[in-house]
């Protein structure tokens, strides 16, 4: 059949669309005869027969990829008005400017089969209706879609080839430049140089991305950023993220990657698909060229600096983590000999001092029936300090005299970078004052302008300068003889370097760090003693035994009449309640400390008492908070009725929450049964309009009738009132 044997006058009624895509602004701005051939479509509309009002232009497109519908506002309204029946025929230059996804054509092809529309392209007109013409327009969706996979994949193929040899130029980040032969190489900028150097030496130092924020807020230190594309370089306050890429970005280690992230595709719960990229294992990146351009550090170091920033990471249930201001010095370190964890640091007493490390990963997460092990910190980590300090005795003088010098370097490092920004502050000073000068002063919109800039960059200039010479008056003063000979004098008595206020428990965990890779440690309950073995970085290892405190007969057991009191009151309240009803009595446990949910818990698994069971909604039994709902009356009122014994109720021991039980018969007492048409004797005189007296006399006299109701131990009347209702009472 021709192309105008399927035009119809019923296709001609409707409205003819010209779809226009083209895939990127790029080839809108180049491709400009594509782009007409496209929009001539319209002419052809209109020698099919259809008027030229009748033709419209569906551009919204143009840029736009067609691999899927996204932000694709065109080609979803064309769908609609194709299925409201609105659309007779709908030209393209081919397939492909439809739509490169079989999912996104074959919805247009059911939809125009079942309105019956046409689509044409630059080789014929077809009816979706019809099976050889539908065959026809799959085939070549088909193919569309098959060609974009081709185009991708020579594209990826070009850029792989390119990567693998190191040649691909990808963006750098902040720091890094090309030179005029494409090479890249160190920054020029000074100061931007300064402050990348600053984040990798305070990173050797505390071994913590956070403490190394916070050491360069505490200095005053800003840090160069600088956006992808751009050229240009802001500073800004340091952050967790910015010292973090500086820290894993492999091309400040002087490599070249390539695959280091993936994208994958999910669906959320509204249907629609997400997509997001991925880290992927050093082990799986694409390419990886060591040594490719210079860096700011060396491979081996980047390599350690992975491994220890995922140290850091303390596992979800798990002890691990880095170095902390708590008291535990071994945290982190410590690894259960029994499953293997690493074994989690617990803290009770007063103030926290009291320090216990425990693993009950498996008792909590996995619900066994028992913790593995856990033993106070105390005498282990006292055995554990001896060692370490007996090992690093002999280097103790050295260590010292480097740690002098190395502080006297930090300082001139910190003097350093203040002068390179007092440089780039009068450089930014220098510049707007020439384009100050440079502005005519007739023009003073722009010469106002500039002057601000001016005024700013002078300000910016001398807290620059104010900050450098705090810094110069804050210079330590070098050491004299005498004061170095101390210094040797106290390095060889490690001992009191470790216990001086000036040293932090972080401090002292670092410290320990650098040379104890863990702890293993295995508790024998029945001997009271704990095998510990000190695993050291290089491979050593040092066995101790350590004495744990012995288990008397009084110690850690609660009395008899505690256990007794837990056991009555764990018939009906929760651990928590119990904890505080235990504590208003004034009870502690067998280590004097205040009870928890937590040691009643434990009380109660140690005596074999089961807890509370869940509240029964059926049960009688309520609480002085629901009686006082119930009954309509206040919590205090309650109380009044409960000591009077008007109400029954019990309690467990004294300060325990009260159980009253509110049967049936109990609310009928406290909430009269009152007929419809009753109210009290006030609410008569005033339904009534006169004296309470005068209303009790006609009661008297049979003009009213009364009945005689019980509140408590209250008696009253209701008084029959002739249209008396509850909707007149509120509004009067």
């Amino acid at each position: 059949m021709s192309e105008r044997g399927k035009v119809t006058e019923q296709h001609r009624r409707r409205r003819a669309v010209v779809y226009v895509r083209q895939s990127t602004l790029h080839q809108v701005e180049r491709n400009v005869e594509s782009s007409a051939r496209q929009y001539a479509l319209r002419e052809r509309a209109i020698e099919l027969g259809w008027p030229a009002g009748s033709v419209s232009i569906v551009d919204e497109d143009t840029g736009r990829s067609g691999a899927s519908t996204d932000g694709r506002i065109g080609f979803k309204e064309l769908v609609a008005e194709v299925g409201l029946g609105h659309v007779g025929l709908v030209l393209a230059l081919e397939v492909s400017r439809f739509a490169r996804s079989s999912a996104d054509w074959h919805q247009l092809l059911d939809l125009c089969a079942l309105t019956g529309t046409l689509i044409a392209d630059a080789d014929g007109v077809y009816s979706p209706a019809e099976f050889n013409d539908r065959l026809l327009l799959g085939l070549k969706g088909t193919m569309s879609e098959a060609e974009l996979h081709l185009i991708r994949a020579r594209l990826d193929g070009g850029l792989r080839n390119k990567a693998e040899r190191g040649e691909l130029r990808l963006a750098l980040p902040v720091g890094l430049d090309r030179d005029d032969d494409g090479r890249i190489v160190l920054c020029p900028d000074e100061q931007v140089r300064h402050a990348i150097e600053r984040v990798f030496t305070l990173w050797r130092q505390v071994g913590s991305a956070r403490q190394v924020v916070m050491e360069l807020i505490d200095e005053g230190q800003q840090l160069p950023r600088r956006t992808v594309g751009q050229r240009r370089i802001r500073w800004a306050r340091p952050s967790y993220g910015a010292v973090h890429d500086f820290l894993t970005n492999p091309a400040y280690a002087g490599a070249f990657v390539f695959g280091r992230k993936r994208r994958e595709k999910t669906v959320d719960r509204g249907g629609r698909v997400r997509v997001r990229d991925v880290e992927v294992p050093l082990e799986e990146w694409s390419v990886c060229l060591p040594e490719h351009h210079p860096g700011y550090v060396g491979w081996d170091e980047y390599l350690a600096t992975r491994k220890r920033l995922r140290a850091n990471v303390r596992p979800r249930g798990e002890g691990g983590g880095a170095a902390r201001e708590g008291a535990a010095l071994l945290q982190g370190l410590v690894r259960c000999g029994q499953c293997g964890r690493r074994m989690q640091v617990g803290y009770s007493g007063t103030g926290g001092k009291v320090r216990r490390y425990l693993c009950v990963r498996g008792h909590v997460l996995h619900h066994t029936e028992t913790s593995c092990q856990s033993l106070g910190g105390g005498r282990l980590e006292k055995a554990v300090i001896d060692a370490f300090l007996e090992a690093v005795t002999p280097a103790g003088v050295t260590a010292t005299a480097g740690a002098i010098r190395e502080l006297e370097d930090q300082h001139e490092q910190l003097l350093a970078g203040q002068r390179l920004a007092l440089e780039r502050a009068e450089y930014e000073t220098e510049r707007a004052e020439r384009q100050f000068d440079a502005c005519e002063p007739e023009n003073r919109l722009v010469a106002r302008t500039l002057e601000r800039k001016l005024e700013a960059a002078l300000a910016e200039v001398e807290r620059e300068r104010g900050k450098l010479i705090a810094l110069e008056n804050a210079r330590p003063e070098p050491l004299t003889d005498q004061e170095r000979a101390a210094l040797a004098d106290i390095a060889r008595d490690l001992t009191r370097l470790w216990s001086a206020e000036t040293t932090t428990d972080r401090d002292r965990k670092l410290l320990l760090r650098t040379l104890i890779r863990e702890i293993v440690v295995t508790v024998n309950a029945q001997d009271r003693h704990a095998a510990a073995e000190i695993a050291w970085e290089g491979g050593a290892r040092t066995e101790l035994t350590v004495k744990l405190n012995a288990r008397g007969p009084d110690r850690h057991v609660l009395g008899e009449d505690s256990v007794e009191l837990i056991r009555r009151l764990a018939e009906h309240h929760p651990d928590a309640q119990i904890a505080a009803i235990l504590n208003r009595q004034g009870r502690r446990t067998g280590q004097g400390l205040p009870f928890t949910r937590a040691r009643v818990q434990g009380a109660r698994f140690r005596a074999g008492i089961p807890a509370a069971p869940p509240p029964d909604p059926e049960s009688d039994l309520v609480t002085i908070q629901q009686a006082a709902t119930e009954l309509g009356v206040t919590v205090f009122t309650i109380r009044r009725w409960l000591q009077q014994g008007l109400l029954p109720g019990e309690q467990t021991t004294p300060t325990a929450p009260w159980r009253i039980r509110l049967t049936d018969e109990v609310r009928a007492r406290f909430v009269p049964d009152v007929p419809d048409g009753f109210v009290a004797l006030n609410d008569a005189a005033r339904l009534l309009g006169c004296a309470r007296q005068t209303v009790l006399h006609k009661v008297q006299r049979g003009e009213l009738r009364a009945i005689q109701v019980t509140n408590g131990r209250r008696k009253g009347l209701r008084i029959e009132v002739p249209g008396a209702s509850l909707d007149r009472l509120i509004n009067e």
